[in-house]
C-alpha cells in the first residue's frame, strides 16, 4: 500500500527562505554558522558526567560579571571623592541596583570558586596531560587573571575597608623579587596609595583583564573544540571522539634512521 508523501506548500517554502536569508547570508559571508553548528554538535564522549559542566558553569560565571560590571560601570564614578557616594547610590536608589551590585560582589567569589572546582576536576580525570598540556597552561593563567581581577575589584567601594585591604594587598606584592617594586609603583601610580590608585586599578579592572581574560577564554574553547573532551580515567572509551587517540608523531631530524646492518 502506497503512503502518500506530504509536500510542502509553496507559501510555507518561502516563510522558510525568508526566515533562513539572514544566516544563510551571514553564512555565505563569515561561515560563523557552521562553526556554531560545528561548536554546539561536535561528538563527544559517551559517559560524560556532570563534572564536565564545571567548565560551563565557570564560564557562565564570568558572562554574568561581565554584564552586571558593564551595568555597574555606567553609574560607577572613580574618583576618591565620588566612588563611596556612587556605590551607596547604585545600592540605595537605582532600580534594582542592590541586585545587580550583590550578584557582582558575589558573584567574583562564585566565579573564583568554581574555575577551582573545574581544575580539579581536570586534574583528577588527567586532562592536563598530552596533547593537552597548553590548555592546562591557559587554565592556570586564567585562575591567576581571576584572582587579578577580584584583587582590583576589591578597592573600587573606596571605604576604609577596601582601603586597607588594598594597602596590605600592594604591600605584599612589593616584597617579590626583582619585580616587585615595580609592581607597587604600577598599581599606586606612585610611592603611596593616592588619587590616582583608583583610576589605575579601574581601568586595570574594567579594560585590561577582562580583556586578557576574554582573549584565553577563546584561546581556551578553540583547543577544547580541536582536542575534544576527555572521558572518565575509569571509562573504557578514549578521550575525544570515541576512538584511540593518534600516537604522538615523531620529529624530524629528532629520530635516525634504523640502520641495515651491523652495531657500532
Amino acid at each position: 500500500m502506497a503512503v502518500p508523501v506530504r509536500t510542502k506548500s509553496r507559501r510555507r517554502q518561502q516563510l522558510e527562505e525568508a526566515a533562513l536569508y539572514p544566516l544563510d547570508w551571514v553564512e555565505e559571508r563569515s561561515g560563523l554558522v557552521g562553526a556554531l553548528k560545528y561548536f554546539l554538535f561536535r561528538k563527544v564522549p559517551g559517559d560524560i558526567s556532570w563534572g564536565h559542566t564545571l567548565g560551563s558553569a565557570t564560564l557562565t560565571a564570568f558572562l554574568v560579571q561581565a554584564i552586571t560590571g558593564a551595568i555597574l560601570a555606567m553609574y560607577y564614578k572613580p574618583h576618591p571623592d565620588t566612588a563611596y557616594e556612587s556605590i551607596q547610590y547604585i545600592t540605595n536608589d537605582v532600580t534594582l541596583g542592590w541586585l545587580v551590585r550583590g550578584m557582582h560582589r558575589w558573584g567574583a567569589s562564585v566565579f573564583i570558586i568554581l574555575m577551582f572546582f573545574h581544575m580539579a576536576r581536570v586534574f583528577l580525570y588527567g586532562a592536563y596531560k598530552y596533547p593537552r598540556e597548553l590548555n592546562w597552561i591557559i587554565g592556570a593563567l586564567l585562575l591567576i587573571l581571576g584572582m587579578f581581577e577580584g584583587f582590583t575589584g576589591y578597592l573600587l567601594p573606596w571605604d576604609q575597608t577596601a582601603y586597607w585591604a588594598t594597602v596590605v594587598g600592594v604591600n605584599l606584592q612589593g616584597t617579590g623579587p626583582f619585580l616587585g617594586p615595580f609592581l607597587v609603583n604600577v598599581l599606586n601610580g606612585g610611592a603611596e596609595i593616592g588619587v590616582d590608585t583608583l583610576s589605575r586599578f579601574y581601568s586595570i579592572h574594567m579594560l585590561l583583564l577582562p580583556g586578557a581574560i576574554f582573549a584565553l577564554i577563546g584561546l581556551h574553547l578553540w583547543l577544547v573544540i580541536r582536542l575534544g573532551v576527555t572521558s572518565q580515567p575509569w571509562s573504557p572509551e578514549a578521550a575525544g571522539s570515541g576512538e584511540p587517540e593518534e600516537p604522538r608523531p615523531a620529529r624530524e631530524g629528532l629520530v635516525r634512521p634504523a640502520r641495515s646492518g651491523g652495531s657500532e
